[in-house]
């Protein structure tokens, strides 16, 4: 009994300390499907999603779906100092170390709440080992709890760094593309004088911090819960719109950014896919066609009048869906397990910019030049 306490007090200390490794320190993605932080974040996830899916709706659903990534991070940190704590104490208790309590006896309670006391560093002397082993115990198991507030302290300013990194470019894009961001809307909002250098220039941006989002992602997995302040602004919207922009220049659009275009859907493509392995999230079909022909038709006409020059045709239209076929399941896979609504491609009408708005009402009668306000839903 002893022995099997011990053993499991071990593995358990093991298993936490690489877990903890894996996700704090180690700068790369953990291939192995068997891990403490994936299993609990999966199950967290699909239970609380699925509750607050049932419970609410509209903004408050949003609300509280944007709660579960901080409080999942601090409920995964309790979970591993609860299972070291309880790891140390089997240790003790298997062991057979002899301990001077108050009471005078010694029970696994009174080992659990010494382990506690030393994990936290709080020193209160009240229990104390008096064998060789029992006090090398505590010292290691002290040192233990020092490190992992050290390494907690570190990570939480590391995650908060890179979730403001990735909100910026998402904020950016709100009065370049529209909100939420789409295709279209980008691409006729650089059909100015020198708008397609602008574009070019754009994408070249968002190719950096598509690699930037894929390596601090496939780092901290977490992130991927942290919701944008803005309930029609995501990284994951954001990612698809440039994904459908990049791809429609590819294809269609004549001008100095189709080869920036490739570059830039090469690696968001590489993004979206990387990060739906990561939570296993197989591709799959959309249910219904984000493009339908009609559509396509009123983009390529409204670009048409803009002053965009574009390419069209049969071979044309065969070539934008085998690029939408290698991204869309990926996105909507993603889009499903996170709860997270995609954009279309083009802006519904009524909808205005988030910088046009307040919480005291939406500014109305003026409108700049390159950045439109309610103008666009004259386009759609």
């Amino acid at each position: 009994m002893f022995i099997l306490s011990g053993a499991l007090g071990v593995a358990l200390i093991l298993i936490v300390l690489g877990d903890a490794f894996e996700t704090i320190i180690l700068p790369r993605r953990v291939m192995r499907q068997i891990s403490l932080a994936r299993f609990f974040y999966q199950s967290t996830w699909l239970s609380w999603s699925g509750a607050v899916r049932s419970i609410f709706s509209g903004k408050r659903q949003e609300t509280f779906l944007s709660w579960y990534g901080p409080l999942s991070l601090l409920l995964l940190l309790i979970f591993w100092a609860t299972c070291l704590v309880i790891g140390f104490a089997l240790v003790h208790w298997s062991s057979g170390s002899v301990i001077k309590t108050p009471e005078g006896m010694a029970r696994f309670g009174t080992y659990l709440y010494l382990s506690g006391t030393t994990f936290f560093t709080l020193g209160l002397g009240d229990v104390i080992p008096t064998t060789t082993f029992g006090r090398g115990l505590i010292a290691f198991e002290a040192g233990m709890g020092f490190g992992f507030l050290a390494l907690v302290i570190g990570y939480l300013p590391a995650l908060n760094q890179s979730f403001a990194r990735r909100e910026v470019n998402i904020s950016l894009l709100d009065a370049r593309a529209g909100s939420p961001p789409t295709a279209a809307e980008m691409l006729r909002r650089h059909s100015h004088d020198h708008g397609l250098e602008e574009l070019r220039q754009l994408l070249h941006e968002w190719e950096r911090w598509s690699a930037d989002l894929l390596e601090s992602h496939l780092s901290y997995p977490v992130l991927a819960y942290f919701r944008s302040h803005h309930d029609n602004q995501s990284w994951l919207g954001a990612l698809t719109a440039i994904l459908d922009a990049s791809a429609f220049a590819i294809v269609s659009l004549e001008g100095p950014c189709e080869r920036q275009a490739q570059l830039t859907f090469a690696i968001t493509r590489h993004t979206i896919v990387d990060l739906a392995q990561v939570f296993n999230c197989p591709p799959r079909k959309p249910k219904h066609d984000r493009l339908p022909p009609d559509e396509l038709a009123r983009i390529r006409t409204t670009l048409t009048e803009a002053g965009l020059k574009l390419r069209e045709g049969t071979g044309v239209d065969q070539k934008l869906s085998e690029l939408r076929r290698m991204y869309e399941p990926y996105v909507y896979s993603l889009s499903n397990y996170l709860h997270i609504t995609i954009p279309s491609w083009i802006l519904k009408s009524g909808r205005i910019d988030n910088w046009q708005t307040s919480a005291w009402g939406r500014s109305r009668g003026f409108q700049i030049d390159g950045l439109s306000g309610e103008g666009h839903d004259e386009h759609f």
